[in-house]
């Protein structure tokens, strides 16, 4: 089947889903169901399709230079890149030294280039405390590595997978975890004026704020690997590596920057939480909550609606016209995937459906118009929980801080004929808000 003929298929699913929920009875609600899961795999079919067009074409034109260049090739950035990925693949399977438990270990160029990216040359001769700087500050020079950029940027993209927060924020780098103040201003109150000729101008200085942003320390916890493995030439450390740490940091980090408590989560206790990102969830402001009293909703399309498990098109137009019409340029929707499918069955006072499939290439499928996130680390439907999302989610800010840490663990492991890895990486995020609230959220009622 091809693509064309994938989005027809989908348009016809979305036509048929649309015509059940006028009769939504619980032999239509299964086929609505059905046809739901055909046009998601569909969606996934097509995209998959798109993405792999998109990477051949960026490979046709990033195609290295043919060899015997003028100049000398020792020179060449990406010779130097990959010698550095070669040994630290040798490393992650051999160690670092000759003798290490029979590995071959690196040889002395590739030993060179570890080095020139911060190796330790002690790994676990000591406790693994020590050296660790005092604040908590994550492992650096003296028990692990700084991984080349390749390795951390294929993290990058796996972290995607697992939660659409590094997908809908704006993510920016630093080289180093300090304290980051942000600066914000508000300016939202204040106009210009018309002087006569020769009179003064008014002052009006603009209120400027700050959001600091700290460096959290997030682990991908121990990953074991049996020696065997490791010695095995056909097994790809490297990928499988990307694959797992990918999907631990990816699943933890999407949870805070979703619902995080923020450097205020103080740790006083073993049962209090440490200090933490502050989450988009908590971080924005107040919208809507549905239904004005516990019988009534906005609307949900059936007779005796439910406000404390359901929301309704009225809901969602009181929520999208809470957020400021400059904000509403380019907003979008978040919420959890169980919201969705309920909002797949409702239609507005015309009958047309709010939810509608993007047909055309590189369009998404939109809520009244509106493109929408899929964060299931968000409340579901319930009494009470922030169950929609509603504005300029890219206004959330992520701080990376570029360089990750990979800890070797020989030692610990030895008798059971395993190496373990550990990663390091330092997140914060937090919604840049100066009082022009964003993002807003729609509550169900109590």
């Amino acid at each position: 089947m091809t693509v064309k003929e994938m989005r027809e298929r989908r348009g016809k699913c979305a036509h048929d889903m649309a015509e059940l929920a006028n009769n939504l009875t619980p032999e239509n609600k299964v086929k609505f169901d059905a046809l739901d899961t055909e046009q998601e795999g569909l969606k996934t079919q097509i995209e998959a399709i798109e993405r792999s067009a998109a990477l051949e074409l960026e490979m046709r034109g990033t195609q290295r230079p043919p060899e015997n260049q003028i100049g000398d090739p020792n020179n060449d950035p990406a010779k130097k890149a990959e010698k550095v990925q070669r040994a630290f693949n040798n490393y992650l399977k051999n160690g670092l030294f000759p003798d290490n438990y029979g590995f071959r270990g690196l040889n002395p160029e590739e030993r060179e280039l570890m080095q020139a990216r911060q190796v330790m040359l002690q790994m676990e001769k000591r406790d693994m405390s020590e050296g660790i700087p005092t604040g908590g500050a994550y492992p650096g020079s003296t028990t692990g590595f700084f991984v080349p950029v390749g390795f951390t940027n294929k993290i990058e993209e796996a972290l995607k997978y697992y939660g659409p927060m590094w997908n809908s924020s704006d993510v920016f780098d630093t080289a180093t975890g300090q304290p980051l103040p942000f600066p914000t201003d508000n300016d939202t109150a204040i106009s210009g004026e018309i002087v006569g000729e020769g009179a003064q101008v008014t002052t009006q200085d603009v209120t400027i704020s700050q959001i600091n942003f700290s460096a959290y320390k997030f682990s991908t916890k121990m990953v074991k690997v049996s020696i065997e493995l490791l010695q095995d030439s056909a097994f790809d450390i490297e990928s499988w590596l990307i694959k797992k740490f990918g999907i631990r940091l990816g699943r933890i980090s999407n949870t805070k920057f979703t619902v995080g408590g923020g450097p205020s989560n103080q740790a006083g206790s073993p049962l209090v939480a440490a200090p933490e990102p502050s989450g988009i969830v908590p971080q924005s402001s107040a919208g809507v909550t549905s239904g004005t009293t516990p019988s009534i909703i906005g609307d949900d399309n059936q007779t005796t609606p439910d406000p404390t498990q359901q929301v309704g098109y009225i809901d969602l137009v009181n929520l999208e016209h809470s957020l400021d019409i400059l904000y509403r340029m380019g907003a979008s929707y978040m919420m959890h995937d169980g919201t969705l499918r309920f909002i797949k069955t409702l239609k507005d006072k015309f009958g047309h459906p709010l939810w509608m499939p993007g047909m055309a290439v590189g369009k998404p499928d939109t809520i009244l118009g509106y493109k929408y996130w899929i964060n299931n680390d968000m409340a579901q439907l319930g009494a009470g929980n922030k169950s929609v999302l509603f504005g300029q989610m890219d206004k959330y800010l992520i701080r990376r801080v570029k360089e990750m840490s990979i800890l070797r663990l020989v030692e610990r492991f030895a008798d059971f004929g395993q190496v373990a890895f550990l990663g390091f990486a330092r997140y914060d995020g937090n919604l840049l808000d100066a009082g022009t609230h964003p993002v807003r959220y729609l509550q169900n009622h109590a």
